[in-house]
């Protein structure tokens, strides 16, 4: 008797997936990792701890935590009103989600800095305040939490949506408030999703690109971020120190994800258990 396949040319697929994951994944990143390893560790540590290489550090991690906090409360709250919530324009704000992904960072860039300048639509209003966003650390966070929500409300959303009604009336029967239901028996089904999306935001705050050029002024060791730092290498032709750099957004990136990843394994025992 023949054995059945449970999924048909499955040898091929599987042969076909990883020539692509080795050519568009593994061999830019291997390349990289190559490039930066031609460096001797005395080169290596002279060029990712520079003082304008630190600095971009700062304003990149520092900027990314803030767009990535903002974007935890503020994605939670938008996920929740889209599931539990019914009113005129859902579909469309809905829709709208998921227009960070589908438009160019460049042209997010600078339609957030023609809105944010002290001439803007926003920027006006907020230099009332004496809040400048344009061409500073906060125009960075701007256009970070701008690219990166839609992993927060993405992965939130469908938890929620499968989340059984049952449980809350059970609470809610048993005399618990609407804070503390939140708080012990939808907010621990949620944690994996969030530190899901949470991880997600951040890494793609990391690397950003595109929309800050045009928001963050550019300026060494105040707003210039660690990806611009290793562009302006390669424009100079040193393509070592660019990958230097690099390096350290990619370990930062791994590490970040090697956290996260135990993170959600631990919430998602908890969960079971409980």
């Amino acid at each position: 008797m023949t054995r059945r396949r449970v999924l048909p040319g499955l040898p091929l697929a599987l042969g076909i997936t990883l020539v692509y994951v080795s050519i568009i994944v593994a061999l830019p990143l291997g390349a990289l990792v190559f490039k930066a390893a031609s460096l001797g560790f005395a080169d290596y540590w002279a060029i990712v701890s520079s003082p304008r290489a630190v600095a971009s550090y700062r304003v990149t991690v520092l900027s990314a935590l803030g767009a990535t906090l903002f974007n935890l409360v503020f994605g939670l709250a938008l996920a929740w009103v889209l599931v539990r919530y019914r009113f005129p324009g859902r579909r469309l704000i809905d829709a709208l989600v998921d227009l960070p992904f589908a438009l160019p960072t460049a042209v997010a860039g600078i339609a957030l800095t023609t809105l944010f300048a002290h001439n803007g639509w926003f920027g006006s209003f907020l230099s009332n305040f004496g809040i400048k966003v344009a061409y500073t650390p906060l125009g960075i966070m701007v256009a970070m939490a701008f690219t990166s929500i839609p992993f927060i409300v993405r992965t939130v959303q469908p938890v929620l949506e499968d989340l059984d009604p049952a449980l809350e009336e059970a609470a809610q029967s048993l005399g618990g408030s609407d804070a503390s239901i939140f708080r012990r028996v939808i907010l621990p089904l949620l944690t994996p999703a969030i530190l899901a999306g949470v991880s997600l935001s951040f890494a793609r705050c990391l690397g950003e690109f595109g929309a800050i050029i045009f928001i963050a002024g550019n300026q060494p060791h105040e707003t210039e971020i660690t990806s611009l730092l290793a562009f302006i290498r390669l424009e100079e032709y040193d393509y070592q120190a660019a990958a230097a750099i690099a390096s350290v957004l990619l370990i930062t990136a791994f590490v970040m994800l090697a956290v996260t990843n135990l993170l959600q394994a631990r919430a998602l025992r908890y969960t079971v258990k409980n």
